[in-house]
């Protein structure tokens, strides 16, 4: 056990300061200075899930380091997103565990396995949105909620998002994945009954401009219930349709 959270915890034992001061002390410290980066260990007391490594922009060996800095806290089911197969083959040889997923440029560091609940359904408009798709699913499966995905029944051949009608319903939340004219989140959002996140990609010809045309459709949409995440954030996405996913009532 780290010492500072033993000697926090023999003061409250002792009486020399209260549970509601122990708690705040929880819910601030501590965070380990790399130099490069200064690693928030307490997050998940904090938020209810641990730190999160964006890849992209990071060398390999800063990755490992912020890794190992993690599971020396006990980390599990680290997760490292936008990490290239290069950055992913340099962090396994370093002797760190990792389930790498190369369509999304997603790993998870120090798996293990946990049970997952509720329902979420991530959709797509078309089979080329899928890397953010697999993002977002990914994130949500790791942190714990169940997933089910519904790929490539976008508004060109509606018939094939009707056809999962079924599905859809039994859904806690859906994300709905849609480059284009991104119109798909609009459609699911007028047939459930939950909340739908829509996540904008950057897929389509010139004048979707990366990614805004789906963008501007989305915040625009006329299906009440639904919210919008940045371009390609499938991990935002996942993250918080996890959030919702496992939110409990409360009754409970």
């Amino acid at each position: 056990m780290n010492s500072n959270l033993q000697e926090l915890l023999n003061a409250v034992a002792d009486g020399s300061i209260s549970p509601e001061e122990a708690a705040v002390k929880l819910r601030m410290e501590p965070f380990e200075d790399l130099g490069y980066a200064k690693v928030d260990h307490h997050r998940k007391v904090r938020q209810g899930a641990a730190e999160v490594i964006y890849g992209e922009g990071k060398t390999a060996e800063q990755i490992i380091g912020i890794v190992k800095a993690m599971a020396e806290r006990d980390g599990k089911n680290i997760l490292v997103t936008r990490t290239n197969a290069e950055k992913a083959a340099d962090i396994k040889a370093a002797g760190i565990p990792l389930d790498y997923h190369a369509l999304p440029q997603f790993g998870v560091a120090y798996p293990e396995e946990r049970k997952t609940v509720g329902r979420i359904v991530v959709a797509t408009g078309g089979t080329s949105d899928i890397p953010v798709a697999e993002e977002a699913a990914l994130t949500a499966e790791t942190l714990g909620s169940r997933v089910d995905r519904l790929y490539d029944v976008g508004v060109a051949g509606l018939h094939r998002l009707l056809g999962n009608t079924d599905i859809l319903l039994q859904a806690r939340v859906v994300i709905a994945v849609a480059g284009m004219e991104g119109a798909l989140a609009s459609v699911v959002g007028g047939l459930v009954d939950c909340p739908v996140i829509a996540v904008p990609t950057s897929v389509g010809y010139g004048a979707n401009f990366g990614g805004l045309s789906a963008l501007l459709s989305m915040l625009n949409s006329c299906a009440s219930g639904s919210c919008v995440v940045n371009i390609d954030n499938g991990f935002g996405a996942g993250f918080l349709a996890n959030r919702i996913n496992q939110m409990k009532s409360p009754e409970e």
